[in-house]
């Protein structure tokens, strides 16, 4: 048998030669300490082949595995590392008496350091306090250091040695039904605030809340209300009884002697520029209503100047409450105090034929008085002032009164004195409206205008209903009436099924024989409303439900 590593045996008896060092003879290994074979468990005839046989049914001798290199153990690492005597296996559940390794202590602090630093004697609170004072709720008791306390816990203890047990899952609290016991929920005051404030300031807490949310919203009401100054929400317009007895001719100085007061001049200043027209006082706190082509032009410019000038000389600076472009109508406030207020009518009273007076300030004239008779009811004119943004069809009342420019915004009265209308707008033979009064002149009913107005002075601006169509005046000769031009995606005509081509002869009770006549029957009612509209559709009268929008 060779000795050098790795030269295989020569001959049949060369595995007779004695046993290999690690088989037989030799000092017996810990599995731990062995080679690499012995350290993985695996005994060494694994690896032996297996027998094999010849033809005549004898075993052949075969050759045995090279011998493993068990080098000797140093005793000092055997000490160390090997397994306790009488364990054969990776743990040994029976043995509880073995000492556990516990956390190295530093040595005792002096005394000097404990008598100055130390808890007093007899104290058990964790916390030091200042002296005389408690806390202001109970506190628990603080729990055990993990590895002093007097009950061993090795999930609470770091220095527990390892244990195999069952998973730490807590037994859940049932009661007797066999539901799991719920323990008694948290309180706002202490999920908010803990148990750091005391019900008594908790309490003092919520009144100052309470103080400061009355104090901000007072103070909220005043800044809104100072903010706009112009508006006033609690107006309402007052309106007279007419009574319905015959209006006496020959008292126009009676009715003149009570109305010219209420009618003042209204000058607008830009620069070099100007111009003049009138208005009439609607409310004691100094609101007059005149026309938006009368002050459309100093509106938003932020130098211009508006003046009022009453029938006794009084001078007073105006400002813009809010306008109308759609009515041709505006409020302005004037600061002066106990102004004449005139008298709202009535103009649905109104009937042809009947006494009407003018008064405003034509062509700079204040306080000019003209008369004249209704001429008409209900007649649509449109409006579009040259040089304003204007763009009004109004349901105006005709009249021969002389009206001139400087008039637009005056008074329209009847025979007892009540204002019917605004004055706003006339007919001419001249070019630019430059040939002054031929006997057609046109006022914007005082039912139009106390709504307007109200709405302006209340919230600065107006809302009109809108049905949401282009359309075009037609006739066939037997009836006249808008033809649809188109619908507006999500307007009220569309909702209320009308289509392109239908044409509309009526709206409410209102007929409609033009494009300015449905303006003014659809402008008549509120936002909301929902109205019948009578159309023509392929030679048939359709009526159709519209919410107006």
């Amino acid at each position: 048998m060779s000795d050098q590593p790795g030269t295989p045996a020569q001959g049949p008896d060369a595995r007779r030669d004695g046993p290999a060092r690690g088989q037989q003879g030799a000092e017996p290994v810990h599995p731990w300490q062995g080679g690499a074979m012995a350290g993985r468990g695996v005994p060494a005839d694994r690896f032996a082949p297996a027998p094999s046989h010849d033809s005549n049914g004898q075993t052949p001798d075969r050759l045995q595995p090279r011998p493993l290199d068990r080098p000797e153990v140093d005793p000092s690492q055997r000490n160390a590392f090997a397994r306790p005597q009488g364990v054969s296996g990776s743990f040994d559940p029976d043995e509880h008496g073995l000492p556990t390794r516990g956390i190295e202590q530093a040595p005792p602090p002096p005394d000097a350091l404990v008598q100055a630093f130390g808890r007093p004697p007899q104290i058990s609170d964790p916390l030091q306090r200042a002296p005389g004072e408690t806390p202001m709720t109970p506190e628990a008791e603080p729990d055990p250091a993990l590895w002093n306390s007097g009950d061993r816990d090795p999930w609470r203890d770091p220095a527990a040695g390892a244990v195999l047990g069952p998973p730490a899952v807590s037994e859940e609290q049932t009661d007797d039904d066999g539901e799991r016991e719920r323990g008694p929920l948290l309180s706002a005051r202490e999920v908010i605030f803990g148990h750091r404030v005391h019900p008594r300031a908790l309490a003092i807490l919520g009144v100052v809340a309470l103080l400061v949310g009355l104090v901000g919203g007072f103070l909220g009401r005043i800044t809104a209300e100072e903010g706009n100054p112009l508006v006033n929400p609690d107006v309402t317009l007052a309106e007279v009884d007419q009574g319905s007895g015959d209006r006496p001719r020959g008292a126009v100085s009676q009715v003149a002697q009570r109305v010219v007061p209420t009618v003042v001049s209204i000058e607008v200043r830009i620069g070099g520029q100007g111009g003049s027209g009138s208005g009439v006082v609607i409310d004691g706190n100094g609101y007059v209503v005149t026309n938006n082509h009368v002050v459309s032009m100093a509106a938003d410019t932020p130098n211009a100047q508006v003046s009022t000038v009453f029938h006794d000389g009084t001078r007073a600076p105006a400002r813009v409450v809010g306008r109308d472009v759609k009515t041709d109508l505006a409020v302005l406030k004037v600061e002066v105090s106990n102004p004449t207020v005139a008298q709202l009518g009535d103009s649905d009273e109104l009937r042809v034929g009947d006494d009407v007076i003018a008064i405003g300030s034509p062509l700079g004239l204040a306080g000019t008085v003209t008369t004249g008779i209704v001429s008409s009811v209900h007649r649509p004119v449109r409006l579009a002032g040259e040089g304003t943004d204007t763009n009004a069809v109004i349901d105006a009342i005709q009249t021969d009164a002389a009206i001139n420019p400087g008039n637009s915004g005056g008074a329209l009265v009847d025979g007892s004195g009540a204002v019917v209308g605004i004055n706003s707008a006339i007919r001419t033979l001249g070019s630019g409206g430059e040939g002054g009064s031929i006997g057609l002149g046109f006022a914007i009913p005082i039912d139009d205008v106390r709504r307007i107005a109200q709405e302006l002075i209340r919230t600065g601006t107006v809302r009109h209903a809108d049905l949401g169509v282009n359309v075009k005046s037609v006739s066939d000769g037997l009836a006249d009436g808008a033809q649809v031009q188109n619908v507006q995606d999500g307007s009220s005509a569309a909702g209320g099924g009308m289509a392109e081509g239908d044409v509309i002869i009526k709206v409410g009770d209102r007929k409609v024989g033009s494009a300015d006549e449905l303006i003014v029957a659809v402008d008549r009612h509120q936002v909301g409303d929902r109205v019948p509209v009578t159309v023509v559709r392929q030679g048939r009268e359709l009526v159709l439900d519209v919410t107006l929008k």
